[in-house]
């Protein structure tokens, strides 16, 4: 029970590290809640303080998930501690582990509970949990981000690949799926879409911004690129 007590709010404090937010403040002095899409993401900031900020960004919040989970789950860690409850799934604590930073990055302590929409550090925790599923998922983000330039849309499909690709992979291999993990997939996929309500609308209305410099095939020689500039207030995107 200390395992639980101690690591899981160790995981969301790690998660409610304000990457985006102390970047905004650090390279530009604002609160990048107030710019752009008012989103506490990799986007946001690439939208408002361009790309080197917001890749910066998105890979320290990639690391958040993945680390964390890596680190407090490792088995030398655990055997340190005192045993878990008896009958204890053992693949429950890196999941429980993976739903603390993403919710701390969702909900960050240090900011007002006003933090990111997860996937950064979704993903990294799924990339550490099971990197095969993760790597399906991240060519569904590159596929439609690169034809598409839509962040949200990206993001929507990792999502739903997520426990589309851990239930393929089960039958591919001809065993069961995981109860544990398929609940997490599935709970992760729907926040996920929660998260992004509001970017699914306007994708059926056709007036979901796009981000035309991550389009890397699809978009016509003469067409501009647009919405991604370091001076871009456009986004209403909150991928």
């Amino acid at each position: 029970m200390t395992a639980l007590l101690l690591l899981i709010p160790a995981a969301y404090l790690v998660g409610s590290f304000p990457t985006s937010i102390l970047a905004g403040r650090l390279l530009a002095g604002i609160d990048i809640r107030e710019r752009g899409s008012g989103n506490a993401g990799a986007t946001n900031t690439f939208r408002v303080l361009g790309w080197k900020a917001g890749l910066g960004v998105a890979l320290i919040d990639f690391a958040k998930g993945y680390f964390t989970v890596r680190l407090l789950a490792a088995q030398r860690l655990l055997s340190a501690l005192p045993a878990l409850p008896e009958g204890f799934p053992s693949p429950l604590m890196p999941i429980l582990l993976a739903c603390a930073v993403i919710i701390g990055h969702i909900l960050p302590l240090w900011v007002g509970f006003r933090g990111g929409k997860g996937v950064a550090a979704g993903a990294g925790a799924v990339f550490a949990l099971q990197p095969a599923v993760a790597a399906i998922c991240l060519a569904g983000f590159v596929l439609v981000l690169g034809s598409s330039g839509l962040v949200s849309l990206a993001s929507l499909t990792a999502a739903l690949l997520l426990p589309l690709g851990s239930l393929l992979l089960a039958a591919l291999a001809g065993r069961p799926p995981e109860p544990v993990w398929t609940i997490f997939t599935a709970a992760a996929a729907l926040l996920i879409f929660l998260m992004h309500r509001k970017n699914i609308v306007r994708l059926i209305r056709g007036r979901e911004n796009r981000i035309d410099k991550l389009r890397f095939w699809g978009r016509k020689k003469h067409e501009p690129a647009s919405s991604s500039g370091k001076n871009s207030q456009q986004g209403n995107q909150r991928p």
